[in-house]
């Protein structure tokens, strides 16, 4: 059974989507070598974006295969789409590892980008169930949808050890719909002013999804500090108030932090981790490794 990890804070610019990017390929890789599925649950679809390249993302939109907002709007007849019930791997892109879908398209699709689509490997694999801009729309009538995104990861999540979901930063049936997945929530904290302000709101929302569906929450699994330069007296006081707030609230704190880095954004134009950018500092890429070994340890992966 895999562990499910949705990644949340109710501010945003916090990191959410790299970390998830990088969290899902150190996990994919040495040494665990874990089968990861990554579902991008924000319709700005940064994570999408940066696991999947430009070219890539328009061949899914233009060959209309179902993405994450087909998982929410199975029974509402949508573009190309007739209401039907949706097999979720449709929904798979493989990134790495094992294709979970094989086609001669993304065979084609990878020779013109110059690159093989998948590594011949059976240990570590990462699939993503993409998101794209239309899922904003799914705000606008939510009714009775909260639990599809449930249903749909119940087919597949044997075939993973990991499921990693990036959130939007706001309360919405996407909230909710994580909530019912996920085993744990992860919240990344930027530590500079108002680190704090998405804090009780995720408290409020955790309580809020207690009442309404009378049953327990996701568990808090930590707060991580993410872009840290350690240098700023800002970032000492914040960090300060976000111990604060999590003492109150019985929430851990990861030992492990992730440094700021300019390495992030050029990896993320190139769709690559943090491990395999250009000029990123060792430093940087062993800290981000040290934070997935605590992670990894303290879900029992």
């Amino acid at each position: 059974m895999a562990r499910k990890i949705a990644l949340i804070n109710m501010k945003g610019g916090v990191g959410k989507s790299t970390l998830t990017v990088n969290l899902a390929w150190e996990v994919a890789t040495q040494p665990w070598h874990k089968k990861v599925l990554v579902i991008d649950l924000d319709p700005q679809f940064n994570c999408t974006q940066y696991l999947m390249q430009d070219r890539e993302i328009e061949h899914i939109l233009a060959d209309e295969r179902p993405t994450v907002w087909h998982i929410f709007e199975q029974h509402t007849s949508v573009p190309g789409r007739s209401a039907s019930p949706l097999d979720p791997v449709d929904a798979l892109v493989g990134i790495y590892g094992r294709d979970p879908r094989p086609s001669w398209v993304d065979t084609l699709l990878a020779a013109e980008l110059g690159r093989p689509p998948y590594q011949p490997s059976d240990r570590g694999v990462i699939h993503l169930i993409p998101s794209q801009l239309e899922l904003s729309q799914t705000l606008r009538s939510p009714g009775g949808k909260e639990h599809l995104l449930a249903q749909a990861i119940e087919q597949i999540e044997e075939n993973y050890d990991l499921v990693l979901i990036d959130c939007a930063p706001t309360e919405s049936v996407l909230t909710t719909a994580a909530y019912f997945v996920a085993d744990y929530v992860l919240v990344p904290v930027r530590p500079e002013y108002l680190a704090t302000i998405g804090l009780p709101l995720l408290r409020q929302s955790l309580n809020q999804f207690q009442a309404d569906h009378r049953t327990d929450p996701p568990e808090i699994l930590g707060l991580v500090f993410n872009a840290v330069s350690g240098y700023s007296p800002e970032e000492t006081t914040s960090q300060a108030e976000v111990r604060r707030v999590a003492n109150q609230n019985g929430w851990p704190i990861f030992r492990a932090e992730i440094p700021a880095s300019r390495s992030f954004p050029s990896g993320a134009r190139r769709g690559a981790p943090i491990f395999s950018t250009p000029y990123a500092r060792y430093d940087v890429r062993d800290d981000v490794r040290v934070f997935a070994r605590e992670f990894v340890r303290r879900i029992g992966l």
